[in-house]
């Protein structure tokens, strides 16, 4: 079995090939921050050294011993503070007590002081770069060059972002392969930054990585909980975009960093599945995120929720939005461009460029777009939602549906998002024959597949499952083994559950939704405090499953 490689894999290249497009001048600002910074510790550093040799060159005028002495006093307090004011208060107490002292002593006691401040001086200098260091990833150290070039902006740019998000390996090569590395001092600086950096990474347990998932969330919750038959089950399995951010921040703010699936787990040409490594510094704790029914199904049009993805002037990912009027807003109202906008801001949220899995069905299309061939044919047994979506669309054309699906996945793809096959008719795998099981994936492969490029990744619909707790056997299993799938994720309520053998990954995932905030948030803890989260424009109580 050959070996799938979505293009996700390889997304940090992508998305510095992409940063490269971006003109410099639209990021000159925080350079321009980065080289006043630097410009006035390296004339800090300079006045410190005329002072030294001040202070050494009127030593020797032994009747100019106490002015000189005097005058550094008031270059320190400019400079130093109170701290090293005191400092040369004291050293002019022992200058005074010199010009009573022999020759052969005063020049000991000289050597000490000068001694003595440029300990002060290294001291300073050294507290200078930690506190750098917390503000800037690359302490920028002393150097001949004024600024740097837009070039070596851009060069600088790219290894900060690969650092940031977790990718020393990658930032070192960055700057070492560049042709200003040889010249260029606060390039070489920041390869011993990274390194360390580096170094300070632990490996995290690949079976103790936990895996949480959304559905679609609810942009309007007077819309969506407005009473109707549909309402209980959005407060159920849905989240609200209000209650999606707070619990992002608050994984963020402990430490989380979304990981990539392909990440914990490797497969090979023959289809063998191996531990992967997640390499993070201390106290960062990796976890996958999916969403499931990213399709935008017609039974939710005027509830609330974004209509379809897509790509904006800009090349971001965006949603549109449906508003009472019939216009259409173009913003972030769903998971994808909450997370990219949220990437954004804190690219260490974010490990080697990894976002989230996104499941798909197919039976209404994907992404907002009605990409399966049954709009096309329009067979006997079409539904409902689809007779009257297409009655209300006469323009409606498959192959443009397909190409902007397509578009909008592949710009995805390029960001960090990886695809899975959440089944074409969102089966329950536990209870369907093989047989049908066999003509829903063959649906999945040629209604999906050419627009995602593939995928290697099942997410079960109803958080089914092949089997239970034991190991993974029987024909459906061997099926889909054989269609290429290496990566089954169910859902599990625990804090991780996590299965590597042979031939396969399998994952436990947690739902964030209703249901889970309101009858178990003792066991979203380590997530965040679910009744700081919890919506108070939810109906409660949350309608009990079953």
């Amino acid at each position: 079995m050959s070996e799938m490689k979505p293009d996700s894999v390889e997304t940090e290249e992508r998305l510095m090939e992409k940063e490269q497009d971006v003109p410099v001048e639209d990021n000159d600002k925080a350079y321009e921050d980065d080289d006043k910074a630097y410009e006035e510790r390296k004339a800090a550093r300079q006045e410190r050294r005329r002072r030294q040799k001040r202070k050494r060159r009127n030593r020797r005028i032994a009747g100019g011993i106490l002015v000189a002495a005097v005058a550094a006093i008031g270059v320190g307090v400019g400079f130093y503070g109170d701290e090293l004011q005191t400092f040369f208060k004291e050293q002019q107490v022992k200058i005074s007590q010199l010009t009573a002292s022999n020759k052969k002593e005063e020049k000991k006691e000289t050597a000490e002081n000068t001694k003595k401040a440029e300990e002060a001086e290294k001291e300073e200098t050294k507290e200078t770069e930690q506190t750098s260091a917390k503000v800037e990833e690359t302490p920028a150290p002393e150097d001949n060059q004024e600024t740097m070039t837009k070039e070596e902006k851009k060069i600088y740019k790219r290894a900060k972002l690969y650092s940031q998000q977790y990718n020393y390996d990658k930032a070192i090569k960055v700057l070492k392969e560049s042709s200003y590395y040889e010249t260029n001092s606060r390039f070489q600086h920041a390869v011993e930054v990274y390194q360390k950096k580096k170094d300070s990474c632990v490996s995290w347990p690949v079976d103790q990585v936990t895996h949480v998932f959304y559905h679609t969330l609810i942009a309007d919750t007077s819309k969506a909980f407005d009473g109707d038959y549909k309402a209980a089950d959005y407060d159920q399995v849905m989240t609200t975009i209000d209650e999606f951010n707070k619990i992002t921040q608050s994984m963020y703010d402990k430490g989380y960093v979304m990981v990539n699936i392909y990440d914990l787990a490797k497969v090979d040409e023959n289809g063998n599945m191996s531990a992967g490594e997640i390499l993070l510094p201390p106290g960062k704790v990796p976890f996958v995120l999916s969403q499931d029914d990213v399709c935008y199904y017609h039974y939710m049009d005027g509830d609330g929720f974004a209509t379809k993805l897509v790509v904006d002037e800009d090349g971001k990912i965006r949603n549109e939005y449906v508003n009472d009027d019939g216009s259409v807003s173009v913003g972030d109202y769903d998971m994808v461009p909450l997370i990219d906008r949220f990437v954004e801001e804190h690219p260490d949220f974010s490990y080697r460029g990894a976002k989230g899995i996104v499941a798909l069905t197919g039976y209404n299309g994907i992404l907002g777009y009605r990409t399966d061939i049954s709009y096309e044919t329009r067979p006997d047994d079409l539904d409902q939602n689809k007779v009257d979506w297409l009655n209300s669309h006469p323009d409606f054309n498959l192959d443009t549906e397909r190409e902007e699906a397509k578009k909008v996945a592949q710009a995805m793809k390029e960001d960090g998002w990886v695809f899975a096959s959440h089944t074409w008719g969102h089966l329950n795998v536990s209870q369907i024959s093989l047989e049908r099981l066999q003509a829903d994936t063959q649906k999945f492969k040629e209604n999906v597949d050419p627009l995602i490029g593939g995928t290697d990744i099942i997410i079960f619909a109803f958080g089914a499952d092949l089997t239970g707790v034991e190991d993974y056997s029987g024909d459906k299993f061997e099926y889909l083994k054989s269609q290429g799938y290496n990566y089954y994720c169910n859902v599990d309520s625990s804090k991780y559950y996590v299965q590597l053998r042979d031939r396969y990954f399998r994952m436990g995932r947690r739902n964030l939704d209703g249901y889970r905030m309101y009858y178990n948030p003792d066991l979203l803890t380590d997530l965040f405090d679910a009744s700081a989260v919890f919506d108070p424009a939810r109906p409660v109580p949350v309608p009990p499953m079953g």
